[in-house]
């Protein structure tokens, strides 16, 4: 069963790290394997959400979204979206962006160089307004209890995280910001590129989250007009209408799901700037990444084992947390590409670790 569904993903994972060594040594295969994990490590949240509404959908719509949504997945956002990303901070059309990163890739670093102070901004707020809305909300399983209890309490004050998140990007473009390194400009007007970059990444998440929510009312509006039919229907000793609304909810399950795996893809693809500019690379271990997640997000839905680790939600969260600050450090000071990529592996081995120790105890309590 294991094999059967990650086989796909194995033979993504030998011809990705092959790939990797062919175009830079040995060195571009430790790069694609660090943001393998990464993308694994920052998505595996995703698989959880995904596996939990993808087993209510029938067997049509769930392989639409995984065929049809793993091209989205793969293709759109984590191999499109970081060209997108350097073609608009560094004002080049996307094929000049990837021409000129396979051609000429000392030009190509020096531009991304340049840019990345508002690319670090930009992800810094994303993953940070990701991090805040997680550890304000109150759980009912805590992993951290000394410092999820009181942060959950803080969390009752209305747009707390947006107003911290808004602290931390002043700091960062009136101290980082001002000393960026980047060719011309004064450092007011370095200040100003991080702000805007900053306040653009919180936008975008409040759209992203909007989205998500809208679609999620939609379902459940949808879900509610099914049952209400169905109860019609049995009534009058008829059939065939709620066929046709359980399609629409399932079609609205599957743009929710759309949204949802979108807004997860931007922090594997901003994190993975924090360790390296190449997109070749990038696309590469982002990927292999993808396909994890897609055969992980199967193998949990046929298992059905969903509540087994509790914690890993955290730890994917704490990581998203650690990446943020990284990030807007980075505006300023390099950081070591293996440190950057381990701290996920870390938070995430830790939070696994605190799963089983705490099924075992409830094993033994029982």
């Amino acid at each position: 069963m294991l094999l059967k569904t990650f086989r796909w993903a194995f033979v993504v994972t030998a011809l990705g790290l092959a790939a990797g060594v062919l175009y830079d040594g040995w060195t571009a295969l430790g790069i694609v394997a660090i943001l393998s994990v990464l993308e694994i490590s920052l998505s595996f949240d995703n698989a959880v959400i995904n596996a939990g509404i993808l087993k209510k959908m029938n067997a049509f719509w769930q392989k639409i979204f995984l065929t049809v949504g793993i091209v989205i997945a793969v293709f759109g956002m984590r191999l499109v979206f970081p060209v997108v990303i350097v073609a608009i901070s560094a004002r080049l059309s996307p094929w000049n962006a990837v021409h000129l990163a396979l051609t000429d890739k000392d030009r190509y670093q020096e531009l991304v160089t340049d840019a990345h102070p508002s690319i670090a901004a930009f992800g810094g707020m994303f993953l940070m307004m990701i991090f805040l809305d997680f550890v304000f909300e109150d759980r009912e399983i805590k992993w951290l209890g000394w410092l999820e209890r009181p942060l959950a309490k803080l969390g009752s004050v209305d747009m707390l995280s947006v107003c911290i998140a808004l602290i931390v990007l002043l700091i960062s473009a009136t101290t980082f910001g001002a000393h960026a390194h980047q060719h011309g400009g004064t450092h007011a007007d370095k200040a100003e590129t991080v702000l805007l970059a900053g306040i653009a990444g919180l936008i975008t998440y409040m759209v992203v989250g909007g989205l998500s929510g809208f679609f999620e009312q939609r379902l459940e509006d949808e879900e509610e007009r099914e049952h209400e039919a169905e109860e019609a229907a049995r009534r009058a000793g008829r059939r065939g209408s709620p066929v046709e609304l359980a399609g629409k909810a399932a079609f609205f399950m599957f743009l929710y799901l759309e949204v949802l795996d979108a807004s997860f893809s931007f922090d594997g693809v901003i994190g993975a700037f924090a360790i390296t500019n190449d997109i070749v690379l990038m696309a590469l271990g982002l990927g292999i990444g993808a396909m994890y997640v897609r055969s992980l997000t199967v193998y949990l839905v046929r298992q059905g084992t969903l509540d087994d680790y509790v914690y890993l939600e955290h730890g994917a969260h704490y990581a998203i947390g650690a990446l943020s600050l990284i990030l807007l450090v980075t505006i300023q000071y390099q950081i070591n590409e293996i440190i950057t990529g381990l701290v996920g592996v870390v938070l995430i081995g830790a939070s696994f670790w605190s799963s089983v120790r705490r099924n075992r105890a409830l094993r033994t309590a029982s």
